[in-house]
């Protein structure tokens, strides 16, 4: 009964990856932006990955922000979150200060500093000494490097028509090949644009949750002594405890075997990226420019499934309330629903 259980639900992941990746598994790749229409129905609607080139050409940022006279000057005044690690892994497991045997998850110290300083101490990253990342998050692209905003857009725009909505958050990314993101996953639709330098996403759908091993770790932060020049962990006080992916897809060599032991699931896909759906799981390595700089920047929408969910959700109450069918019949819900089929009947793809 077990050995039949296991199989089919084995099979089950098998068919929901085919259907996410293809077989054999793969990205699509648009040589132009798609429709708001073909996005939505192609790429967020089955949550499904997609690469687009040549989606923002016409921004100013592709020529300017590569040049790092240009970021000195433009920014000369702005104070900026800079994050500092010893390895250049932030938000990632390590061993526990007190119990090396055992693993906590590790957030960066950050400090607040002028960019042209922040951008020194990237440049000047070491690894096994000090690696610097700018890398806020949190909205930080609005909220700290607003100086920059006349170089690209607020949004991307036939996303934004396409899912109904602003981006809840724009990210600014500087840093160069030593800094690295273990694996996880966002509750957001990512548009990510690399401007300068390269990003290598490895990717799996969210059925493949049982390949993570996700476990709880006691969180814990370095923090970075000035006048040492060297780092501390510390477990946070009080003790909290994060899920986070126990799989590392790039393990030591001396490390491989014993990895593979522990977490038997360790083979990844990979694959370049544009737009990172919502719960996926993905680990990013990156590679700079001549400059030694790897820029990006990234637009979380709200999640399509989420929004989906609460509509189904608010509408399975109204309909228990007054008894009616899901569908209220009102003329507002009648006319969209027409709209919405009439121009998917015309759409050419």
């Amino acid at each position: 009964m077990m050995e039949t259980i296991e199989s089919s639900i084995q099979n089950l992941w098998q068919e929901v990856r085919d259907l996410n990746l293809g077989t054999p598994p793969h990205i699509d790749h648009l040589p132009t932006p798609p429709t708001p229409l073909q996005f939505l129905r192609h790429y967020i609607n089955p949550n499904k990955p997609c690469l687009i080139s040549a989606a923002v050409p016409h921004w100013p940022a592709l020529s300017l922000w590569p040049s790092a006279a240009y970021l000195r000057t433009t920014l000369a005044t702005t104070a900026v979150s800079l994050h500092l690690t010893p390895t250049g892994k932030a938000d990632s497991l390590a061993p526990h200060p007190t119990a090396p045997s055992s693993l906590c998850f590790a957030s960066a110290h950050v400090e607040k500093l002028p960019f042209p300083e922040a951008l020194d101490s990237v440049m000047a990253s070491e690894e096994k000494n000090k690696v610097a990342y700018l890398q806020q998050q949190n909205d930080c692209f609005r909220s700290e490097y607003g100086a920059l905003a006349a170089d690209c857009e607020g949004d991307i725009p036939w996303a934004t028509e396409a899912l109904g909505c602003s981006p809840e958050a724009v990210n600014l990314w500087v840093g160069n090949h030593l800094s690295e993101t273990s694996f996880h996953k966002d509750h957001y639709e990512n548009l990510y644009v690399v401007i300068t330098g390269e990003k290598r996403f490895l990717l799996l759908p969210p059925t493949d949750v049982h390949r993570m091993y996700i476990r709880k770790y006691p969180a814990a932060h370095y923090l970075y002594h000035q006048d040492s020049g060297e780092f501390s962990l510390e477990i946070d006080d009080p003790i909290t405890y994060v899920p986070w992916c126990s799989v590392d897809p790039y393990p030591s060599p001396n490390e491989k075997q014993r990895e593979i032991e522990k977490f038997p699931c360790i083979s990844m896909d990979q694959s370049h990226l544009k737009l990172l759906p919502s719960m996926w799981f993905h680990h990013v390595r990156q590679s700079p420019d001549d400059t030694g700089l790897t820029i990006a920047i990234n637009y979380f929408y709200s999640s399509f499934i989420i929004q989906r969910s609460s509509i189904i959700e608010t509408r399975t109450v109204e309909s228990n309330l007054d008894g009616s069918s899901f569908d209220s019949g009102d003329e507002s819900d009648t006319a969209v629903t027409r709209d919405v089929r009439d121009v998917s009947d015309n759409e050419n793809d």
